[in-house]
């Protein structure tokens, strides 16, 4: 039996991003909070001198243990799933402050379109345009409605940026000035300022003053290291959890994190989540936590696979495409990551220099910014130029069809390794009926507990976008004045390799309780007191990164725990009359 612990205001599910965000809120509000990590305790000082590629490039020692605990996968329903194992076929963070300790930086509001997408979609060129099968929803919420919380998460955060030409509206600038324009930045943006685009420095999570955020936390100045992406970052120069949320939760007296602490359930009366059940990963114990509020703050799997397991919600059934919980998972990586690559015979850039979030990107046809009326798709995506800085080890680029060994290899990678820059077309991702998450009918983790299972199927839509956004880098590579210009191929199937970290849905938000799981305030229609926040909760993945929203959504979900506690429960937002409309 689980040793029964004394019950708390509030308990958290994981420590990244959104956990941090929830956790510091609701300390900060006067609330007794307990949150749960299942990996190692952590701070700035882990991650001084740790530039070592061997551990963290190719070891993946931020990563969790896919030997341990993974997804199965398949890329047709009649397929049997296998599980995934290696670690660079699925990067997951793990430790405290999960992927937003190890992540880029790169971090964009989503559009107004993306919040009202079914209806701005029928709105313009009617139902028929959302092809069968497709099932886009609106978010429940509007951009306009959310647009504080973005600008809560950027002044946290201390991003660093400049206001998008063509964006939506913003009621501040971003709290710091953008990172600097490097030679090869500022050739793509004079190219694509040439065709028309609209070009600007991306916005970054890699910070370019000493700053000091609303909560007295300070973040250091950028040194463009270089190693950002699968590290932490030794400065305390990234925004990340460790430095922002969790120091301020914990200065309150009133919030407790335990780390080792593996939940494996939702406790579930029928009406209310009544707490978890845990267990110490140091010593094998099992716990249960009671508590007033549970928040589910893990990574996308993590929430969607703890709710089936827990058997809270109706889980989705792409037969009768009725049920919630697994429904529109989605996600960029392989196919919505691909570009061109130009190389250059006389322009020499300093590509070792660099930051995760270093970059430009033009949104001319994001979202729904052009007209699809006569295109195959529907949405869109932007092209950009990063400089994470080329690492030693793992950068070795060479024009396509050089031999993989031997003189000539030799002499084109030396010749090209500051001579060459990759533009990335990174696009939005439709949900389909076929692409959902449930548990493993055979594969179970080391407690013997069903992996989740994920089938994700590409289809014409994704192809068809990858192929238009393909053309338009190469567009601009030429431009750029490339010698060589080597296109990307969009591969048939999915290859079951999840490159890239952005993973949603499972628990999508919305209006309606027949086709969403929780509310705009992540609130779960099935137990008032259960909030679920985290890119689980996107009904589509639009074409930017996510890790903004994530953040954003935990601040309105924060207010909208306090709201529930404060007004002793109830649903935050009430259940339409008029059921959304959705194309099955």
């Amino acid at each position: 039996m689980p040793t029964q612990l004394d019950k708390v205001d509030v308990l958290v599910v994981g420590s990244g991003w959104a956990g941090g965000i929830v956790s510091a809120e609701m300390a900060k509000a006067g609330y007794q909070v307990v949150c749960l990590e299942r990996g190692d305790e952590k701070s700035i000082e882990d991650y001084i001198h740790v530039k070592d590629e061997l551990r963290f490039s190719t070891r993946y020692e931020m990563m969790q243990n896919l030997s341990k605990e993974t997804v199965t996968s398949r890329h047709k329903r009649d397929i049997t799933a296998l599980p995934v194992r290696m670690q660079d076929s699925m990067i997951v963070g793990n430790d405290m402050g999960g992927g937003s300790v190890h992540w880029a930086g790169a971090t964009f509001r989503f559009l107004p379109y993306d919040f009202e997408i079914y209806s701005r979609t029928v709105d313009r060129y009617g139902e028929d345009k959302i092809p069968e099968g497709m099932t886009i929803q609106d978010w429940g919420i509007t951009y306009d409605e959310f647009e504080e919380y973005y600008t809560r998460f950027e002044k946290t955060a201390g991003i660093s940026g400049e206001p998008n030409p063509i964006g939506p509206y913003r009621s501040e600038d971003y709290p710091n000035p953008p990172m600097v324009e490097t030679p090869n930045l500022r050739l793509f943006k004079e190219a694509a300022e040439n065709l028309g685009y609209h070009p600007y420095a991306q916005p970054s999570a890699n910070i370019t003053e000493f700053y000091e955020n609303p909560d007295g936390q300070t973040i250091a100045q950028c040194q463009y290291c270089a190693f950002c992406d699968s590290y932490g970052c030794d400065y305390g120069a990234k925004a990340d959890p460790l430095v922002t949320v969790l120091p301020t939760a914990r200065e309150t007296g009133n919030f407790e994190l335990r780390a080792k602490s593996n939940v494996r359930r939702v406790l579930y009366d029928g009406n209310q989540a009544t707490g978890v059940i845990y267990v110490d990963t140091a010593t094998g114990n099992e716990y249960e936590q009671p508590a007033d509020v549970v928040v589910l703050a893990g990574f996308t799997f993590t929430n969607t696979r703890l709710l089936l397991l827990s058997e809270i919600g109706t889980p989705y059934n792409p037969d009768t495409r009725q049920g919630v919980i697994g429904k529109n998972f989605t996600g960029q990586f392989s196919v919505n990551f691909l570009g061109a690559r130009a190389f250059f015979n006389d322009k020499k850039f300093n590509l070792y220099m660099g930051a995760g979030g270093l970059g430009a990107t033009f949104d001319d046809y994001s979202g729904d910014s052009i007209d699809h009326t006569d295109l195959d798709f529907i949405h869109g995506g932007h092209v950009e130029v990063r400089q994470y800085g080329d690492r030693p080890i793992e950068s070795n680029s060479v024009p396509n069809g050089t031999p993989s060994w031997g003189r000539e290899f030799k002499e084109k990678s030396l010749f090209y390794a500051n001579r060459n820059i990759y533009l990335r077309f990174q696009h939005g991702v439709m949900p389909w009926y076929h692409n959902y998450l449930d548990l493993d009918p055979t594969y179970t983790d080391f407690y013997g507990d069903p992996l989740l299972r994920v089938t994700n199927e590409y289809t014409d839509q994704d192809r068809n976008l990858s192929c238009f956004g393909i053309d338009k880098c190469r567009e601009v590579a030429e431009e750029m004045g490339a010698d060589i210009v080597d296109v990307d191929e969009v591969p048939e199937h999915f290859s079951n390799a999840y490159i890239g970290a952005h993973y949603a849905g499972g628990v999508i938000m919305g209006n309606d309780p027949e086709t969403s799981a929780v509310n705009s305030y992540l609130q779960m229609w099935d137990a008032e007191n259960l909030f679920v926040v985290g890119a689980s909760a996107y009904p589509h993945f639009p074409n930017y990164h996510p890790t903004k929203t994530v953040g954003a959504m935990a601040y309105r979900a924060a207010d909208g725990i306090e709201q529930y506690l404060d007004n002793g429960g109830g649903l935050l937002v009430k259940r339409e009359e008029t059921k959304i409309n959705r194309k099955a």
